[in-house]
């Protein structure tokens, strides 16, 4: 596929997700809804793959995505402050924390860092719960506001939330920062510093004799990781307009990582595959009741055995293109 096709299905992929998909399900708030949560879980998603692009595994993404949503939420109720500044905000707080954390953890390798991130979103919701002057404890924050106008020198830029069709402004905000996100990521990726990130992955040691600096790269690396769970947490909050310290739990950690193993790890856009696939396809078996669990873990059996290099490994030239060290597309 040249680049001519490669643009041409972009444009028409952008098309259905941000005219035709929001047309379609104008009625349909809870279709919508469900849209607009795997596009955010799809931007914290994609943190996690990148720290699988220097070789370790995060099991901790929940954590950073729980600082993001009380740092937003606490900016909003208790300081005053917009739902934009405070997604900010959320991003830069999620990431000097992934900093300080970083720092001493990255140094650790394969399972030993596995098991510390894993331990990292029960310590974050236990904290949480713990903080009762500033999180309200078990209680959690409710009645958060929806997010209200932004503008800029008397232009407004977003109009406020509450006096619009809400599902379809939050659907329209997680869309731009999904997209944001992976151009973003798929830029960095295709870049020098994506080059000395991949180093890391094949032989950190190797890379240290030429002169990489591999502890600033991997801290580098989880600055942007946490940063994307932080913006991706304190949307999610606005979205359900409340958080409790078990908004994101182990669980959700898991399933960030699983969603990049269905979508495909030497994918950049695997994650985002994986994400929607795996959560509207949980929500489709719903109505199942005792019988989800299991056709859900056949399901994921199923895709192990006979796509064991995730859903993108298949034959799709504009999401796959380049081969990488880590088995797929840049």
């Amino acid at each position: 596929m040249n680049r001519k096709q490669k643009i041409l299905l972009l444009i028409v992929a952008l098309a259905f997700y941000l005219v035709l998909l929001p047309y379609l399900c104008r009625d349909r708030n809870y279709l919508l809804g469900v849209i607009t949560t795997a596009s955010v879980l799809s931007v914290i998603s994609a943190g996690v793959w990148l720290i699988f692009y220097i070789g370790r595994i995060n099991i901790g993404q929940g954590a950073f995505a729980l600082i993001g949503g009380y740092t937003g939420a606490i900016a909003i109720s208790k300081l005053g402050l917009s739902f934009w500044f405070g997604l900010v905000m959320a991003g830069i707080v999620s990431m000097l924390v992934g900093i300080i954390i970083g720092l001493p953890l990255l140094r650790l390798k394969g399972v030993y860092f596995s098991m510390i991130t894993l331990s990292l979103t029960e310590t974050a919701r236990l904290t949480a719960q713990s903080l009762v002057p500033i999180t309200n404890g078990p209680n959690g924050i409710l009645n958060l506001p929806l997010p209200g106008e932004l503008s800029f020198f008397g232009i407004t830029l977003i109009p406020d939330f509450a006096k619009v069709n809400k599902h379809i402004a939050m659907f329209y905000l997680s869309a731009f920062l999904l997209i944001a996100s992976y151009a973003v990521l798929y830029r960095i990726i295709n870049s020098r510093v994506g080059w000395l990130f991949r180093s890391l992955q094949q032989n950190e040691d190797l890379a240290s004799s030429f002169g990489v600096d591999v502890p600033r790269l991997r801290v580098i690396a989880f600055a942007i990781c946490t940063f994307y769970a932080g913006i991706g947490g304190a949307f999610f909050v606005a979205m359900q307009q409340s958080i409790y310290p078990a908004t994101f739990s182990v669980q959700d950690s898991t399933y960030f990582l699983l969603y990049c193993f269905l979508g495909g790890l030497g994918y950049v856009f695997g994650p985002l595959i994986g994400t929607f696939v795996l959560y509207i396809g949980f929500e489709m078996l719903q109505g199942l009741n005792e019988y989800q669990p299991l056709i859900y873990a056949l399901l994921m059996i199923g895709m192990m055995l006979w796509l064991p290099n995730g859903m993108l490994s298949l034959r799709l030239p504009f999401l796959a293109g380049k081969k990488s060290p880590l088995g797929g597309a840049k």
